[in-house]
């Protein structure tokens, strides 16, 4: 099989981006320091964000995966003329949401464990968002189609977790909101060979948006409530796939329908 066709990321700045990522997260359980409240007023709305060092180290673990898969990718032979953002948004948003997780998790061998599995979903999103920089890469199939579960993963986990915490509604909707738009969009460029669908996506975090409303007050426990307001996300982005690739608008309903309705079963069932 030709070499041309099997890039793999440069193994030392593979190493130095996740050593970099995984001790900002492991300096939060080390040092302790005051956390300040800031109040924000949204629209009316009063916030209470905590400035503690977990909530910085989150925002800094994003940012770090961002320019450091930015980094990683300058190594690819193709790289020359390519825009990377796409690139960066989902592991970017990996590192946010194994952030909030770890947050939420007591320190432990559960946090360890938390720790342990993050670190081997960052490398996959690493690696997969490398080989799908070329399109001719006998591994291209795979690793998109890996990229676009890990980002439905993340969606749930993230949902999940800002339930778990107890966040207050407008928190959870402004967070909800751009991460649905983020994960729909990156799934249907991959799907849809480089098509941006903003149109799609904006509505798509509409729509989940008002769901995960809703299902704030409701008395669910937050891996069903996960699973409901990842339910739209996948089942609309699957939608708006099937009718780029000219299927017809009864069996894109149909199959969008039966996604839908799965998730939301299997939330009933984990009563």
């Amino acid at each position: 099989m030709p070499d041309a066709l099997r890039h793999t990321p440069d193994s030392n700045r593979l190493s130095i981006l996740s050593a970099a990522v995984l001790l900002t997260y492991a300096l939060t359980r080390l040092i302790e320091v005051q956390s300040p409240v800031f109040n924000w007023n949204f629209f009316g709305v009063g916030l209470s964000i905590p400035l503690n060092l977990n909530i910085a180290a989150t925002f800094l673990a994003a940012g770090l995966t961002a320019a450091g898969m930015d980094w990683l990718l300058r190594s690819h032979p193709n790289f020359a003329s390519e825009i990377s953002v796409q690139y960066w948004l989902l592991p970017a948003l990996t590192a946010f949401v194994l952030g909030i997780s770890l947050y939420n998790l007591p320190s432990g061998p559960a946090w360890w464990l938390g720790l342990f599995l993050g670190t081997i979903l960052l490398l996959m999103t690493y690696v997969s968002e490398y080989i799908v920089l070329d399109s001719s890469d006998t591994r291209y199939t795979l690793a998109s189609a890996g990229l676009i579960a890990v980002s439905f993963s993340i969606f749930l986990l993230l949902a999940a977790s800002l339930e778990y915490a107890g966040a207050r509604l407008a928190l959870i909707l402004l967070v909800i909101f751009p991460a649905a738009g983020l994960v729909s969009l990156r799934a249907l460029h991959l799907r849809l060979n480089g098509r941006w669908e903003w149109q799609w996506a904006i509505g798509i975090a509409l729509i989940t948006t008002q769901i995960a409303a809703v299902m704030h007050y409701w008395p669910v426990s937050p891996v069903q409530y996960g699973l409901v307001v990842l339910s739209p996300v996948y089942a609309l982005t699957g939608l708006a796939i099937n009718q780029g690739e000219t299927a017809t608008p009864r069996r894109a309903l149909a199959e969008a329908g039966i996604y839908f309705g799965i998730f939301w079963l299997a939330a009933f069932l984990l009563k």
